[in-house]
């Protein structure tokens, strides 16, 4: 059993990265493999609302750069998925959005079902709106979201002020044994997913 963990910050080794590497470090001891996915630094293709990925003829987003590609690839190979990200004007960096955006639209069929969280780092406001923007992804591609014992905070302007957080360190600990027991659970049950509805989708015009 695997969990992706997507580290959403221009900085690979930054705040972010070692509050993942807490809930890695906690997967591993219970028993699952992970893997810190980096979005990088470089510009990333938005969404255009083109609808071509909801095309039979079409698979996936019609942009297929690499990340798109690497990241969807990753994601059919997880169990479970923590999407990372420093707290920018109190939501998450416009490219992680723009990825999330287009993987969740055109790839959700490969998400479903799949446990999922977030975390944010800040410095010391605003992380609260940016961990509810991140887990209105999950919460429309039915995937069962993972608690810990706070809102899956951190505070730190850099890795060692982020070290001085105690609390957040051990909210990232908690929910990675939170994680790994939901999918443990998850992966071993018996029970039969419920039967999905043709999807109705009702406009107001």
């Amino acid at each position: 059993m695997k969990v992706l963990l997507v580290n959403g910050s221009p900085h690979r080794d930054g705040c972010t990265h070692l509050a993942l590497s807490e809930v890695a470090e906690t997967l591993e001891k219970n028993g699952l493999e992970s893997e810190i996915f980096h979005i990088g630094a470089k510009p990333v293709q938005d969404c255009t609302g083109c609808f071509q990925c909801k095309e039979e003829n079409i698979s996936g987003c019609v942009f297929k750069d690499k990340l798109y590609t690497d990241f969807v690839d990753k994601i059919q190979q997880c169990d479970g998925i923590v999407i990372g990200s420093p707290v920018y004007y109190a939501g998450p960096p416009g490219s992680l959005c723009s990825i999330l955006d287009r993987v969740f639209f055109s790839a959700g069929k490969f998400l479903k079902g799949k446990c999922a969280a977030a975390i944010v780092n800040c410095r010391r406001g605003g992380a609260s709106a940016a961990f509810d923007r991140l887990n209105k992804y999950f919460t429309i591609n039915q995937m069962p979201v993972v608690s810990s014992q706070y809102w899956n905070s951190t505070h730190g302007m850099n890795p060692d002020e982020l070290r001085q957080d105690l609390e957040g360190l051990q909210t990232m600990r908690t929910l990675g044994n939170n994680i790994a027991f939901l999918v443990k659970s998850i992966g071993e049950s018996k029970v039969t997913p419920p039967p999905q509805e043709e999807r109705i989708a009702t406009n107001f015009i």
